[in-house]
């Protein structure tokens, strides 16, 4: 076995799954992004499914619902960067934390970039809303973490495929659901963010391996 198939962190039978998932995933964050540009009000999917409020939820579920904001918060989301990072190097998987930073640094850079080109705002404070900033990162952790581990639990194909995307999908929602309980965002802020980690996990992970592959010796 070669040493890319050993240690990439973008799993060679998933590759073209994931890319497949990504361009989708992109055509989703370009329909809505252009849908709602410089909107303000909650648009007819926004109504059907929920129109948030800072009130949406009462204790004890607002107390959830902070709590997992916080993961998504600036501390939070170093906390857990320093943690899987950590865990990484412990398993002497360098490529690994190298991909995590990036993936996370890279998503949330691109859910930042894209508030400005849309210009959607919530609740008509001047908020740039879409896409949802915190859904993108947990959902970026969570993509990366299943990723990573599709090798050692030996799923291939299908398997590693329901796994990455379950994972994303479980950790979206969690953090999504929170959003727009507190009032934070719009549900299609929450696709949007969710679909842009979509794109840009898959396209960090091959930039990892190319940039790794590029620099090991021939025949290595």
């Amino acid at each position: 076995m070669s040493g890319r198939s050993e240690h990439a962190v973008l799993p060679r039978p998933l590759g073209a799954w994931l890319g497949l998932v990504a361009v989708l995933a992109a055509l989703v964050v370009a329909a809505v992004g252009v849908l709602y540009a410089g909107h303000s009000e909650p648009g007819s999917v926004d109504r059907w499914i929920v129109a948030p409020t800072e009130d949406s939820v009462r204790p004890p579920w607002r107390y959830a619902a902070l709590a997992t904001d916080f993961w998504g918060e600036p501390l939070g989301a170093v906390v857990l960067v320093v943690a899987a990072v950590a865990g990484c190097l412990l398993l002497r998987h360098r490529r690994a934390a190298v991909f995590v930073v990036v993936g996370a640094v890279l998503t949330v850079g691109t859910a930042t970039l894209l508030k400005f080109p849309v210009g959607r705002t919530i609740h008509g404070e001047g908020n740039l809303s879409y896409p949802s900033g915190h859904t993108a990162f947990v959902t970026a952790l969570a993509l990366m973490a299943a990723m990573l581990a599709t090798g050692p639990l030996g799923l291939r194909g299908r398997a590693g495929l329901a796994l990455v995307l379950g994972a994303a999908l479980a950790a979206g929602a969690a953090m999504g659901w929170a959003q727009v309980a507190l009032g934070a965002h719009y549900p299609t802020d929450v696709l949007g963010g969710w679909c842009t980690a979509l794109v840009v996990v898959p396209a960090s992970a091959w930039l990892v391996d190319r940039a790794a592959d590029s620099r090991r010796p021939p025949g290595r």
